[in-house]
């Protein structure tokens, strides 16, 4: 599974964060950062994360 973040819809609202933490988080500017390529095992929070994106930001492939 591949992550992608269309950075420029992302508004760094943090929803992803709260369903998949291991995978999406806040830096200390307040922006979004991610692991691309997390471990298959955490496909259900990514995909829950991707669900709640306000903005429909994230993409999974694969």
């Amino acid at each position: 599974m591949k992550i992608i973040v269309d950075m420029d819809r992302c508004q760094d609202h943090g929803q992803c964060v709260f369903s998949a933490p291991e995978v999406f988080r806040l830096n200390a500017e307040g922006h979004l950062e991610y692991e691309s390529v997390p471990d298959d095992s955490l496909r259900d929070a990514v995909e829950e994360a991707a669900d709640v994106c306000p903005l429909q930001a994230i993409t999974l492939e694969g």
